[in-house]
C-alpha cells in the first residue's frame, strides 16, 4: 500500500531488489497526489530549539523541491535512537529521523497526528510537503509528528552503497537505476536466466547490508514499537493516527498493541489486516483498467475517437511481447535524447501508475491509440512525470523486509490472473525472492482483522487499483464506530482531493464519523478524457 517528493535518497537496495520486488514497493505506494505548492509551515531557523518531553528539536526544512514544484517545509528534527533489534536492547542502535511540524495555534491540543507513510518504503519527511495541503486543517490545532520508518529516509535505509561497483555488474545490476530507468522497470522477468543473475544480486544486497544493517528487523511490527518509544520520549500524548496506503498497515498493528494510547484513526486507501500483499494486484488492476476505459467505449465522442481502448491496450501488449520496442525520445524533464526500452511488462507497470488518480487515467485512451500506432513516446514521456516521483523515493530493502515477513509465505500462485495486464509473475518472482532475502517473521495474530472502539475514519477511491472500496468496507464491518467515505471517480490515496481535508479534520475534531457530511464529495468524478493533445472535449 502514495506515495512523490522529497530528497532525493542515495540508491535504494538495488535494481535485483527493486525489479524482482518492484511490484510491492510501488503497488502500494503512497502515491501521493501531485498537489499544488503546499503553504509553507511556519518558519523555523536552524539555530531555533525546541524541548518536547525528552527530545530536543531544532528547525529544520523536510521534503525537497521536485520536478513538480513542491517546496520543502520547515520543522523541527532530531534523530532518536533505538535498538534494531528490539528484543536485544543492549545490541545495535540505529537512529530515527524524527520531524514535527507546530501546530498553528499558539496552544496546541494535546493530541499528536501523525502522518504513515505509504509504500512499503515511503519516508515521512521526504514525502510529507506532497500532503501538506491535506493535512493542513489538522495543523490549526495539532502538530504533526513524522517518522521516518526503519529502513527508509534518514532512518538507517537499506539501500545498497557504493554505486560504481554496482554499476559495474552491468545494465540490470543492484544499482539504483536513474528516475528515467525506473519508470519503466520490469515487473516480473521472464527468463529464467535473469531470474537466477537477479536472486544472486539480491543475496549481494543483503550482503553489503550485513555491517550496518539486519534486515530481518525492518517490519511493520518492529516500526510500530519504534513509534510506541518515540511517543514516550515525546511526553506520552495520545495519537490521531493518519495512514495512507502500507501506512494503514502500519496504523492498524499499532492501535491493536497500543489501544489505549490511540485517540482516532484515519484510513486512506487502505490495507485489511487480512490481506497478503500482492495477492490481487493483477486482479485490482484489471478491474479498474477495464472499468476506465469502458466507461470511453460509452462515451460517443471518445469512442468515435479512439473505438475500444481496452481491446487495442490489449493489442499493444501483445505486440511488445512478441518484440520489445526500443524508443528514442526527449525526457520530459531534461529535455535530452534518450533511449526506452520497452516491452510488455514495463507496458503494464505503466498503465498500473496512470490509473493511480483521475487526472492521469484521462490520458490513457490517448496514449494507447498513441502506442497502437508505433508513436510510444507519449506513453512513456507522461509516465515519467507520473511514475519518476514515486520510483524515486520508496525504498526496495524496506520493502522486501516488509513484504518476505509478512505477507510471501501467504502468496500462491494464481494461474487465473496469466491473462490479465500485469499477469501472475510477479507472486512467484517475489516468493523466490524471499527466499534469500534475510527477514523475521510476524506475530501469530498478525493477519487477524482490525477489532477495536476508537473512531476510524476510511477513505475510499472509487477506481483505485491497489486498494479497492471493498477492502475499505471489510475494515468497517468489523468496527462499531466507524465510517468509510467514497470518492467518486478518484484512485487511490484520496486524503487532498476536493473537500476530504476538511472532512477529515471535522472527523478529528469532533470523533464522529456517523454525522460527517459527505455531500460536498458529490461533486468529484473523472476526469474528462483527453480527445488529443489539448485536452478534453470544450
Amino acid at each position: 500500500m502514495r506515495e512523490r517528493v522529497g530528497q532525493p535518497r542515495a540508491r535504494a537496495a538495488g535494481r535485483g531488489v527493486r525489479r524482482l520486488l518492484w511490484a510491492v514497493a510501488t503497488s502500494l505506494a503512497a502515491a501521493l497526489p501531485i498537489a499544488a505548492p503546499a503553504s509553507p509551515a511556519k518558519a523555523a531557523t536552524v539555530s531555533e530549539q525546541w524541548l518536547v518531553g525528552q527530545l530536543e528539536l531544532r528547525g529544520c526544512e523536510i521534503g525537497a523541491t521536485s520536478s513538480h514544484g513542491i517546496p520543502s517545509q520547515a520543522a523541527f528534527c532530531t534523530d532518536y535512537s533505538v535498538p534494531e533489534d528490539w528484543d536485544r536492547p543492549a545490541g545495535r542502535q540505529i537512529r530515527l529521523r524524527v520531524a514535527i511540524v507546530r501546530a498553528l495555534a499558539a496552544e496546541a491540543d494535546p493530541d499528536m497526528v501523525v502522518f504513515l507513510d505509504g509504500g512499503p518504503g515511503g519516508a515521512a519527511t521526504q514525502d510529507y510537503p506532497a500532503v501538506a495541503n491535506a493535512l493542513a486543517p489538522l495543523r490549526k490545532r495539532h502538530h504533526l509528528l513524522l517518522i521516518d520508518q526503519r529502513g527508509t529516509g534518514s532512518s538507517n535505509p537499506l539501500e545498497c552503497a557504493d554505486r560504481a561497483s554496482l554499476d559495474a555488474e552491468g545494465a540490470d545490476g543492484p544499482a539504483r537505476p536513474t528516475p528515467s530507468e525506473t519508470s519503466i522497470a520490469s515487473v516480473a522477468p521472464s527468463a529464467q536466466a535473469d531470474r537466477a543473475a537477479q536472486i544472486e544480486r539480491v543475496r549481494r544486497c543483503a550482503d553489503r547490508l550485513a555491517p550496518r544493517a539486519a534486515p530481518q528487523f525492518y517490519t511493520t511490527t518492529d516500526a510500530i514499537r519504534d513509534l510506541e518509544a518515540v511517543r514516550q520520549a515525546l511526553g506520552a500524548p495520545a495519537l490521531d493516527l493518519v495512514g495512507v496506503s502500507y501506512g494503514t498497515r502500519v496504523a492498524q498493528q499499532y492501535a491493536r498493541r497500543y489501544p489505549a494510547f490511540v485517540r482516532s484513526i484515519v484510513l486512506d486507501s487502505p490495507v485489511p489486516n487480512p490481506l497478503a500483499l500482492l495477492s490481487e494486484h493483477a486482479r485490482n488492476l484489471e478491474d479498474v483498467v477495464r472499468q476506465r476505459l469502458g466507461r470511453c467505449r460509452d462515451n460517443p465522442a471518445c469512442f468515435r475517437r479512439y473505438g475500444d481502448s481496452y481491446a487495442a491496450l490489449k493489442q499493444v501488449q501483445a505486440q511488445l511481447r512478441r518484440q520489445p520496442q526500443e524508443v528514442e525520445m526527449r525526457d520530459p524533464q531534461s529535455f535530452a535524447l534518450v533511449h526506452r526500452t520497452l516491452g510488455a511488462d514495463e507496458l503494464a507497470a505503466l498503465v498500473r501508475f496512470y490509473t493511480y488518480s483521475a487526472a492521469t487515467s484521462a490520458l490513457l485512451p490517448y496514449v494507447i491509440a498513441e502506442a497502437q500506432a508505433g508513436r510510444y513516446a507519449p506513453l512513456l514521456g507522461q509516465a515519467q512525470l507520473v511514475v519518476g516521483d514515486v520510483t524515486e523515493h520508496l525504498n526496495g530493502g524496506m520493502s522486501a523486509s516488509v513484504l518476505c515477513a509478512e505477507d510471501a509465505d501467504l502468496l500462491v500462485d494464481r494461474p487465473q490472473d496469466e491473462g490479465t495486464l500485469l499477469g501472475s509473475g510477479v507472486v512467484s518472482d517475489a516468493r523466490r525472492s524471499c527466499a534469500v532475502w534475510p527477514h523475521g517473521q510476524r506475530p501469530a495474530d498478525f493477519h487477524e482483522a482490525f477489532r477495536g472502539s476508537m473512531p476510524v475514519l476510511v477513505l475510499a477511491g472509487e477506481l483505485d487499483p491497489v486498494t479497492p472500496p471493498r477492502y475499505g468496507m471489510q475494515i468497517v464491518k468489523e468496527l462499531p464506530h466507524a465510517r468509510m467515505l467514497l470518492a467518486p471517480g478518484q484512485g487511490h490515496a484520496v486524503i487532498g482531493v476536493g473537500c476530504m481535508p476538511r472532512l477529515v479534520s471535522a472527523f478529528v475534531e469532533r470523533l464522529d464519523p456517523e454525522h460527517l457530511d459527505d455531500r460536498c464529495l458529490q461533486v468529484l468524478g473523472e476526469t474528462a478524457v483527453f480527445l488529443d493533445v489539448n485536452g478534453a472535449e470544450p
